[in-house]
């Protein structure tokens, strides 16, 4: 654990900021890779880092309070740029008919799928919501994780998808986490509109979406582009709303089949486009000229036992930046350590420790927008940095299982 020394108060004259942090290597991750600075310090002030370098080339910031790691090395804050926290029951008795050789098919005609957490958040109160997720929230908290995306989309009507998104809301205003809300109401097709997708676009383009802007309940729009959600044609309508109403767009796409959603995506301009188990070269092409991070997401890869793998070579050679997330979800990702990604795409993805971290750090900052503030550590960026008690960086995608000790900083202050 990180060990606070006593400080004097300042005197007129000196270099002054509130705390100075030392005693390890730091990881950098600036450009995408590791870019160390051994025996590092760091110099935080008004919740920004102020100066960072060579602990023999810091300046005498003699009033600072100080913190000495003793070893280790820190990273910049962990970013979890795609969950769906919030959502009512869990789906662990189906997970468990699928392994005693039930289909899908059997269980959607069962109320199962999607549907039934479709259900269960609509017939939870905001609160149960609220209870539910910050538990699972404080989970990743735990393993340095300081700014997360969390989506709606188990609401499917106007009156749930607000609940869902003001859960979110209260989430960022009570916990020690920045969290970023996007409207997923292009989810699924609701029980509602069976047969009649058109008329639910319609009612979220129309209704619900510039209720969520005028009420500031959402920082980007989802939606889910595949043959068992929406047409590309649907996302189109949705995507054009979301920019006549000035708000991000990214797009779940190419999980399951290729129907070029990460183009669609791109075409737009989308912060990300994520799973793309089934991109082609041309959506890479097309996702690296427009800036579109691919936001990979083993989690459910795993869970569903996929086989076809995204284009890791493709985004490498194109120059896509690779993020990686959790997918925290009751149905195909059920994952609460967003450090066993880390582990599940080097081993499932080929992806190499570098390219990982990275995409927990730095390129999940730019698949939120936030690669100005958040992801590296640099001058000006906020301090929100991770301690951990090992040796090298590879340490943290290789221990599988169990929580590795670490010191989080959000905003220059230690979390407890």
């Amino acid at each position: 654990m990180a060990t606070p020394l006593y400080t004097p108060p300042p005197h007129e004259g000196e270099l002054y900021c509130d705390s100075l942090w030392f005693g390890a290597d730091l990881v950098t991750l600036r450009d995408g890779q590791y870019n160390i600075i051994e025996d590092g310090a760091i110099a935080v002030k008004d919740g920004n880092i102020l100066w960072l370098g060579p602990r023999a080339q810091c300046p005498d910031f003699s009033s600072a309070k100080r913190t000495d790691f003793g070893g280790g090395i820190v990273t910049p804050g962990l970013i979890d740029c795609h969950t769906h926290l919030v959502f009512g029951g869990d789906r662990s008795a189906e997970f468990e008919q699928r392994l005693n050789g039930v289909s899908y098919a059997e269980i959607a005609a069962q109320g199962g799928g999607i549907l039934s957490t479709v259900n269960a958040t609509r017939n939870a109160t905001q609160q149960q919501l609220f209870d539910q997720a910050q538990a699972r929230l404080h989970t990743l908290l735990a393993e340095g994780v300081t700014c997360i995306e969390i989506k709606s989309g188990y609401g499917l009507s106007q009156e749930s998808e607000l609940k869902m998104l003001r859960v979110i809301r209260e989430l960022g205003a009570t916990q020690q986490v920045d969290v970023l809300a996007t409207c997923l109401a292009a989810h699924a097709v609701p029980p509602e509109f069976k047969g009649n997708a058109d008329d639910y676009v319609t009612m979220i383009c129309d209704t619900l979406l510039p209720q969520v802007a005028s009420e500031g309940l959402a920082d980007a729009v989802d939606a889910f582009c595949e043959h068992l959600a929406f047409s590309p044609q649907q996302v189109e309508r949705v995507f054009n709303k979301a920019k006549e109403l000035n708000l991000p767009v990214k797009l779940h796409a190419e999980q399951l089949s290729s129907l070029h959603g990460s183009t669609l995506a791109a075409r737009h301009h989308a912060l990300s486009a994520d799973h793309l188990e089934f991109a082609t070269e041309s959506d890479v092409q097309a996702m690296a000229e427009s800036g579109t991070v691919a936001v990979l997401l083993p989690g459910a890869f795993y869970l569903l036992r996929e086989t076809q793998v995204p284009p890791v070579e493709l985004f490498r050679r194109y120059g896509v930046p690779m993020a990686l997330a959790s997918d925290a979800n009751p149905g195909t990702s059920p994952a609460l350590s967003l450090r066993l990604m880390l582990n599940m795409a080097c081993t499932l993805f080929r992806m190499t420790p570098e390219e990982a971290l990275a995409g927990i750090t730095c390129h999940g900052a730019k698949a939120l927008g936030l690669q100005d503030s958040h992801g590296t550590l640099e001058v000006e960026k906020v301090a929100d940095f991770v301690h951990w008690p090992v040796k090298r960086p590879a340490e943290l995608v290789y221990w599988l299982g169990g929580q590795l000790p670490c010191t989080v900083v959000y905003r220059g202050e230690i979390r407890l």
